[in-house]
């Protein structure tokens, strides 16, 4: 079975070592860059089924990085590490298309949890029992994260695809903010609330072409999504 494969951004010289020797030890392939110029240049020569940013790099930060690895890579899971606490830092790196968060100081065992989290959604995807969607006049392939209409196609990332998996097995129900947050990010908090948000205004704006589909906000409830 080939392992994983993760490209790691840590300009931490310690830390670095530390949490790749670790990440080895589960199983995983790392490639560690300490800059984001290392790391684009890995992004464009090599395929990883993983990345960890750090967000404060010398060169280029995990912000810009992110933000080109996403105009190449659409599936890749990407998880920021960051020391920083403030509110908009984490709503930015979601807006560019963030996964998740790991706030540092951190502990390997977290790390280590949120990776396994993503990888198993990736490849037990096609272990799905429903993976295939029809949704308006939008086709929805969960297993390779596709979201087409007629010529335009689209490649979500893994929580994109996740939420709205979630979203069309409960089509025309009302499902709970907290219930969304529980199964796809594994907690309920502010933080991963307002992050929520960000992805719903993300799946309106891909499914907009089609106004038969609607993502209801149900005011202090949650959401409804609908296509008829």
């Amino acid at each position: 079975m080939n392992k994983a494969k993760i490209l790691y951004v840590e300009d931490d010289e310690t830390l670095g070592f530390v949490t790749k020797d670790n990440l080895q030890r589960e199983g995983y392939e790392v490639v560690h860059c300490s800059s984001g110029n290392e790391a684009l240049a890995a992004i464009k020569s090599d395929h990883f089924d993983l990345a960890i940013l750090d967000v404060m790099l010398p060169q280029i930060d995990g912000f810009t990085l992110a933000e080109e690895i996403r105009t190449r890579n659409r599936e890749i899971p990407l998880l920021f590490l960051t020391a920083k606490i403030l509110k908009e830092d984490r709503l930015k790196g979601f807006a560019l298309g963030a996964d998740d968060y790991v706030t540092k100081p951190f502990s390997i065992e977290e790390l280590i949890y949120k990776v396994q989290v993503f990888l198993k959604r990736r490849n037990l995807s096609s272990d799905q029992a429903k993976s295939n969607y029809q949704v308006g006049q939008f086709t929805f392939d969960y297993n390779n994260l596709a979201l087409s209409l007629a010529s335009e196609h689209r490649t979500l990332t893994q929580r994109e695809a996740d939420l709205l998996k979630y979203l069309l097995d409960n089509r025309n129900n009302v499902v709970k903010r907290g219930a969304i947050l529980k199964t796809i990010w594994g907690e309920d908090d502010y933080f991963l609330g307002r992050s929520l948000d960000v992805f719903i205004s993300r799946l309106r704006k891909y499914l907009k072409l089609d106004e038969s589909i609607q993502i209801q906000n149900v005011h202090g409830v949650g959401f409804k999504l609908s296509d008829s």
